[in-house]
């Protein structure tokens, strides 16, 4: 089969487009694009030692191949975008669900246009905004733009011949075009407004409105001018929840990622004038072995392939592959200059940040989700037992971490997970004691021998139950993060301490694999499965909960260590100069008398910190 491929991409034209693998069944499993059609489809034929993993999984699954020739490389950016939507093939990095987000619909075709949630978007005249992450943002949205603006939500044809309107005219939330209360030019005027809105335009929205009511005024017609005060001071209070993101006006789209192994989050800010007019997060699959820089160029190929509106310019974490190219396509569909930025410093580094940390919390927020149903959970440990072989569900899994600085302020975590859930209660940490420099492997058996030897002995008095419960309670399962070795170091401590009953793995970052007992082979668990999930879940949670202590080790010991040098110098003389002159840097730059007159200092102790600090 490879060798018939192989003459068939012999005769691929050497010219750009869009190539479609596809399966034994005939289904795409991936859509790229390329420069040179017959140069990049010849790149996954060639020797396999030569190949990425992901793309030796891509050949070997490769059954037979189209491909469409296009004009420039433009042409085809935009139909590799369009294609990987259509097909959401297995190998490429995709949107989840992306056929389905919503758009809000403003039909302009309509003398009087309504405006709707709709999940397609036509060449039909009409105004799109979107796409939203979920239905539930797409709402907020909506009905934040119904109290402001009264448009109709009738599906009714307005002939302007009824003898009476509903109750939202009543309401102040219609202007009733239905029964001729406004002409066609005044409701034009308020989804005009409307549309405003939808875009981040609202200073242009309440200076219009400023200009009716002052209008009114001197036309003395007094209600009208006071019912659109109270719209303009409506519409001040929905944009005061909008954060300040920029000192001067700017329109910009700003991206963050976040990624767990096969899954990643990005996070969207839209910033319009001054402010952030709103923010939303996309799931994606697909992004298991591919880079970051890959990740976030397939996003927004699909994200703005379908996006209503293209910004000036679009603020990233990082740089992307063919970024100019990407750059030119999103200018053609702006029909103006659309720039690429990957900021260094300054206020638009931290708008990059703040994006970054809030696809982060959105991923976190995912996995609280999918903690809280129960019926993953219990799957997932059902898909462990059957996997690694174990008795039974592991209800209590412990898992394991160490985290050091080229082997400084060394520290281990053990994080507790009950039925799946995090039992933050029983989490402990370790300060490593016995070992020097950068050993995982000796640091980890010192830490699952002071677990094992606290299981074993006597209680304190005053230990609390749950304190006792977190040592005393065997694990059903005992993960440590790492590979065969972090593993050998686990199981000869829990042997020598006759605990080798307990079933023990280690997982291995790179590839997501489990190393288990007398087995040379990993278990790899299914992308898709609800254990691997769950594995993973617990992994970073060991990870997180050990790299926090380490870091404020390291901050404690990098505030403290000048001052430890000082002879005479003690913890409360410290705390009294730390008090005093707020860090140590201050301290360095102050006056011996001022040390000098800090409470327990004397001059002569005090020239001795001018001269060590």
């Amino acid at each position: 089969m490879a060798e018939s491929l192989i003459e068939r991409v012999k005769a691929v034209p050497r010219k750009p487009g869009v190539y479609l693998f596809k399966n034994a069944d005939g289904g795409v499993i991936y859509v790229g694009k390329a420069a040179v059609l017959r140069s990049r489809m010849r790149s996954y034929f060639g020797a396999p030692a030569s190949l990425e993993a992901k793309t030796r999984k891509l050949r070997a699954a490769i059954s037979d191949f189209e491909y469409v020739v296009t004009h420039t490389e433009e042409e085809a950016l935009h139909l590799e975008a369009t294609l990987v939507k259509k097909h959401q093939p297995f190998f490429n990095v995709r949107l989840k669900d992306d056929k389905h987000y919503p758009y809000l619909k403003v039909d302009l075709t309509d003398p009087f246009p309504r405006i709707y949630i709709t999940r397609s978007v036509q060449n039909d005249g009409g105004r799109y905004f979107g796409p939203y992450a979920s239905a539930s943002s797409i709402r907020k949205t909506l009905d934040i733009a119904k109290k402001l603006f009264p448009w109709r939500t009738c599906t009714m044809t307005i002939t302007g011949d009824e003898p009476r309107p509903c109750l939202e005219y009543y309401i102040n939330r219609c202007i009733a075009p239905c029964t001729a209360f406004c002409t066609e030019d005044e409701y034009g005027e308020v989804i005009r407004q409307t549309v405003l809105f939808l875009e981040g335009r609202t200073e242009e929205v309440v200076r219009d409105l400023r200009r009716q009511m002052d209008e009114a005024s001197d036309a003395m017609q007094f209600e009208r001018a006071g019912h659109v005060r109270d719209q303009i001071r409506a519409v001040e209070r929905a944009t005061e929840k909008q954060t300040v993101a920029s000192t001067r006006p700017v329109d910009e789209d700003i991206f963050g990622l976040a990624r767990t192994d096969g899954e990643a989050v990005v996070q969207v800010l839209f910033v319009r004038g001054v402010k952030m007019v709103g923010t939303d997060s996309f799931a994606l699959d697909g992004a298991g072995d591919v880079s970051d820089g890959e990740v976030l160029a397939s996003f927004l190929k699909q994200f703005y392939e379908s996006a209503t509106y293209v910004p000036r310019r679009l603020l990233l974490p990082i740089a992307v592959p063919e970024s100019e190219l990407l750059a030119a396509w999103l200018s053609e569909r702006r029909g103006r200059p659309v720039q690429i930025v990957v900021p260094q410093r300054g206020e638009k580094r931290r708008l990059v940040r703040m994006a970054n940390d809030n696809a982060r919390e959105a991923q976190d927020q995912a996995r609280a989700r999918w903690l809280a149903d129960s019926g993953k959970t219990q799957a997932a440990l059902e898909e462990l037992q059957e996997e690694l072989n174990l008795p039974a569900p592991p209800r209590r899994i412990e898992c394991y971490d160490i985290s050091n600085t080229q082997g400084t302020n060394s520290v281990g975590s053990m994080v507790v997970f009950a039925d799946g859930r995090p039992a933050t209660k029983e989490y402990r940490r370790f300060k490593i004691r016995t070992v020097e420099g950068a050993d995982d492997f000796a640091s980890m058996a010192e830490v699952l021998r002071r677990r094992f030897k606290k299981a074993t002995a006597p209680a304190e008095r005053g230990d609390s139950k749950t304190k006792t419960a977190a040592w005393r309670n065997l694990p059903d399962l005992l993960i440590v993060d790492g590979g065969k070795g972090q593993l050998h170091a686990a199981l000869d401590v829990m042997r020598d301490l006759g605990v080798e009953q307990v079933p023990a793995a280690g997982l291995a970052k790179r590839n997501e694999e489990l190393f288990v007992k007398d087995m040379s082979d990993p278990i790899i668990l299914p992308r898709t499965s609800q254990a691997l999930f769950l594995v993973q879940r617990v992994r970073d949670e060991a990870h997180r909960f050990a790299i926090t202590y380490h870091r404020r080790l390291r901050q404690k010991r990098s505030v403290q260590s000048s001052l430890d040098a000082v002879p005479g110098v003690g913890p409360k003389r410290k705390k009294a100069l730390l008090r005093k002159f707020g860090s140590v840097k201050a301290v360095r730059e102050a006056d011996a008398d001022e040390i000098a007159a800090t409470v327990g200092f004397t001059r002569a102790l005090a020239d001795k910190v001018k001269e060590l600090v």
